[in-house]
C-alpha cells in the first residue's frame, strides 16, 4: 500500500493545529521524559501544572534523584496512579548513578532504564536526540487503525508487532521528531476516540474508516477492563487541632501516602454498628470523641477500582488521652499539608479542615 500522501498531510496540519506546550520547546530529555510520564493516564491541562511544578522544585534528573520520596510524592499529589511517581524517582536514580546524571542518547540504550517502556524510550529517542524511531500510543493507534482500516484487535498480542510496522511504514526519513509529535497531536484533536471531526480532516478522502462507514467502529478493541468495587469509611480524628495519620506500607497504589483511619468492606455495611464492630479503638474512642462531621458518599473512579468513600470526623476531649494504634501519630495542620496525601484524603483536608 502507498502511504507517502500520509506524513505530509500530517505535519502539514500539525504546523497549522499545534498547542504551544513547554515540553514541545525544548529537546531537554529530562523535561521530555518528565512530561511523558506526567502524560500518562492524565490529560495535559490536568498534567501541565504539575510539569510545571517538578521542573521548578526539581530542575535536573540529578536533583530528583536526590529528592527524598515523599517529596516526589508531595509533588505528585493529586495526579493518581502514584506507582508512576515512585518509578520516576527509580529512574532518576539509575540516570545518576548508571550514566553520570546523563540520559542515554539511544532508543536501544533508554530501554535499559527501569520504568522506561518502548514508548517512552521513542519519544524521549525522537524527540530529545532526533533518532528516526516511531511512537505508537493510543493517539498512534487509532489513526493508524482509522486512515488505513487495520482492523487488529490493538489489545491482542499481535497488536504491538503489526501497528510497529505500520507506524514505521509512515515514518519519514527526514525529520521524523516533527511527524512523531505531528500524528500524536493529530490523534488527540482531530482523530478524537468520540465524535471526530471528519468533514473538515485533511485525511477524510484517503482515511478507509471514512469511506466503509468504520470510524466508530476502528480501532478495534476487545478486551473488557474488570473493575473492583472498594468501600472506604474513613475516621478522620482530631484533637487540638491536630490530626492522627499514618503512613500506608502495604504495597497499593497509594503506598508512601498518609492517610486517616480506615476500615475497608468489600460491600457497604448496613449501619455504623457494622462499621465500627470488634473494632476496640473506635469503640473506645468514640466513648470520648463527638462525631462532628458524617459525610456523604463519595465515588473515586480509577481504571481498574471504583471506591465509594465516607467520612465520619471525630473530635475528641481535650484531657482524653488516647493510645492511638501502631503506626499512627498526631500532626498539625501544618505538618499535615506537607505530607504526601492521596486525592480521597486531601479533597477530605482542604473542603471540611484547611
Amino acid at each position: 500500500m502507498q502511504h507517502s500522501f500520509f506524513s505530509p498531510k500530517i505535519v502539514s496540519w500539525y504546523k497549522n493545529h499545534q498547542r504551544d506546550l513547554p515540553w514541545r520547546n525544548t529537546q531537554n530529555p529530562y523535561f521530555i521524559w518528565l512530561s511523558e510520564i506526567i502524560l500518562q493516564q492524565t490529560r495535559v491541562v490536568q498534567g501541565m501544572p504539575y510539569y510545571l511544578k517538578f521542573i521548578h522544585n526539581l530542575p535536573t534528573v540529578t536533583d530528583l534523584a536526590l529528592a527524598d520520596e515523599k517529596e516526589v510524592l508531595r509533588l505528585w499529589q493529586g495526579l493518581g496512579y502514584y506507582s508512576r511517581a515512585r518509578n520516576l524517582h527509580a529512574t532518576a536514580k539509575m540516570v545518576v548513578e548508571n550514566y553520570g546524571g546523563e540520559f542515554p542518547d539511544t532508543y536501544a540504550e533508554l530501554l535499559k532504564l527501569k520504568g522506561i517502556g518502548t514508548y517512552t524510550a521513542a519519544a524521549i529517542a525522537s524527540f530529545a536526540f532526533g533518532e528516526r524511531v516511531a511512537v505508537l500510543d493510543g493517539n498512534v493507534y487509532r489513526v493508524l487503525s482509522r486512515v488505513f482500516g487495520e482492523e487488529t484487535d490493538i489489545a491482542s498480542n499481535n497488536a504491538k508487532k503489526v501497528f510497529t510496522k505500520l507506524a514505521e511504514s509512515v515514518l519519514p526519513e527526514v525529520d521524523s521528531a516533527t511527524h512523531n509529535q505531528a500524528i500524536m497531536e493529530f490523534g488527540a484533536l482531530q482523530c478524537t476516540p468520540a465524535n471526530p471531526d471528519c468533514m473538515f480532516c485533511p485525511l477524510a478522502l484517503q482515511c478507509v474508516a471514512n469511506a466503509t462507514g468504520k470510524v466508530k467502529v476502528l480501532p478495534i478493541k476487545s478486551k473488557k477492563i474488570k473493575v473492583r468495587e472498594r468501600f472506604f469509611h474513613y475516621f478522620v480524628i482530631e484533637q487540638n487541632r491536630n490530626f492522627a495519620m499514618r503512613e500506608r506500607t502495604h504495597k497499593d497504589v497509594w503506598a508512601g501516602m498518609y492517610d486517616f483511619y480506615l476500615k475497608e468492606f468489600n460491600e457497604q455495611p448496613d449501619a455504623f454498628e457494622q462499621i465500627i464492630q470488634n473494632d476496640t479503638f473506635l469503640e473506645n474512642t468514640l466513648r470520648e470523641a463527638v462525631i462532628s462531621r458524617e459525610s456523604e458518599v463519595y465515588t473515586h473512579v480509577l481504571t481498574h477500582q471504583r471506591i465509594y468513600t465516607k467520612y465520619w470526623h471525630l473530635v475528641i476531649d481535650t484531657d482524653y488521652n488516647i493510645a492511638l494504634p501502631l503506626g499512627m501519630q498526631w500532626y498539625s495542620l501544618d505538618e499535615v499539608d506537607d505530607l504526601p496525601k492521596s486525592t480521597l484524603v486531601n479533597n477530605y483536608l482542604t473542603d471540611f479542615v484547611f
